[in-house]
């Protein structure tokens, strides 16, 4: 019988690494894990994948970014086919406060992986998760392959220069090293410090009554928003082309996150229209006449990236990528996903003091509503 393809994920417990997990293992892969270790659970997004009788084809390892060791031995007990690197502190907000832990995790952990996979006695693929705020205050719009990097936070510039050796370690050494220039792309597995998450929970707790208004930062803010689930796709595809190259992932849309929140409330039943200007901007609830949104300017950034939009063209004609899941898809489906648990957070009548607490113990999302099952991870 033969082998079943082998494929490392960093990052398995995140929003991506899920569910590209749940995609490698429908295509027959045998899927390994890197989760940091926690003295909270924090596998809920994947606790799913495993069974009663633990699954052989999924396995998990405790391992970090900032440990070559770790990830030396790791690898070489695996032997995988394809890494793919998803792991990183990805919260641009969260990388002005923590640079340096940032450009540890973010910058310098994918060199430690190419640095092991080029002494390895075996062939493998290795993906990089790079971002479109490599972009930053942006040079040309749409965004391409070939537009200029200009990254305003540390966590842009951490990924411009993981993006820059992974070509490095792919034309000096020739590994098959490629880059995924994702553009947002979102989910109800997406983190609550995220706008999207914040906005999709915060009012569907506004809805209930668990909290009174949802506080944002910069409303004119223009993304170009698509679906984890359809992004992985396009990662995957990516490790399968013939060659290594570098790729840009995006919808071709943007959208303010106003637009979002106008999106996300419709689908929640509410209508919202906007009163005042600047820092006194409110979102208006016209049924109920309740102000549901408000400004903080805890949430604006030092700097501010303004506009992103990706043209995927390369996408499209080479890998035969495309997104399916469109904006207002997208925003109805965290809406429902996120009423669901808040109405569960109702039954349990939560303290408005503890939500972000337990939250962050495990967020809805679909399919993982079940208890935690046993866990297989190696040390």
């Amino acid at each position: 019988m033969a082998r079943k393809k082998r494929a490392l994920i960093t990052g398995t417990t995140g929003q991506d690494g899920s569910y590209l997990a749940e995609l490698l293992l429908e295509k027959g892969y045998q899927v390994f894990g890197i989760q940091r270790r926690a003295s909270l659970p924090n596998t809920a997004r994947v606790d799913h994948l495993y069974s009663d009788a633990e699954n052989p084809n999924f396995v998990m390892f405790y391992g970090d970014l900032a440990d070559s060791s770790n990830l030396f031995r790791t690898i070489n007990r695996v032997k995988p086919d394809e890494i793919y690197n998803l792991g990183a502190q990805s919260h641009v907000g969260i990388s002005f406060e923590k640079p340096e832990y940032t450009a540890n995790i973010t910058g310098l952990g994918p060199l430690r992986l190419l640095e092991i996979i080029r002494n390895v006695d075996f062939p493998v693929r290795f993906y990089q998760a790079s971002s479109s705020e490599m972009f930053g205050k942006v040079l040309e719009t749409p965004q391409r392959e070939t537009t200029p990097f200009n990254p305003q936070s540390p966590y842009g510039a951490s990924k411009v220069f993981a993006f820059n050796v992974t070509r490095q370690y792919r034309t000096g050494y020739g590994l098959f090293a490629s880059n995924g220039i994702l553009f947002n792309h979102e989910s109800p597995r997406r983190g609550i410090n995220f706008v999207t998450r914040k906005i999709s929970l915060g009012l569907a707790r506004v809805k209930l009554g668990l909290v009174p208004t949802l506080r944002l930062g910069n409303l004119d803010a223009k993304r170009d928003w698509g679906f984890s689930g359809d992004y992985v796709e396009a990662i995957w595809r990516i490790l399968q082309h013939r060659e290594p190259d570098d790729f840009l992932i995006a919808t071709g849309e943007t959208h303010t996150v106003r637009e979002f929140v106008e999106e996300v409330a419709h689908n929640l039943g509410m209508h919202v229209v906007w009163q005042g200007k600047g820092l006194e901007e409110r979102g208006i609830d016209r049924k109920t006449g309740k102000t549901i949104v408000e400004i903080d300017t805890r949430y604006f950034r030092p700097n501010e990236v303004d506009l992103l939009l990706g043209d995927a063209s390369k996408a499209r004609k080479v890998l035969g990528w495309k997104p399916k899941v469109t904006f207002k898809a997208l925003a109805a489906l965290m809406a429902n996903e996120d009423l669901a648990y808040a109405e569960r957070e109702a039954i349990l009548h939560t303290p408005i003091a503890n939500q972000r607490r337990i939250v962050g113990y495990g967020e809805a999302h679909g399919k993982n509503t079940a208890p935690r099952k046993s866990r297989r991870v190696k040390n």
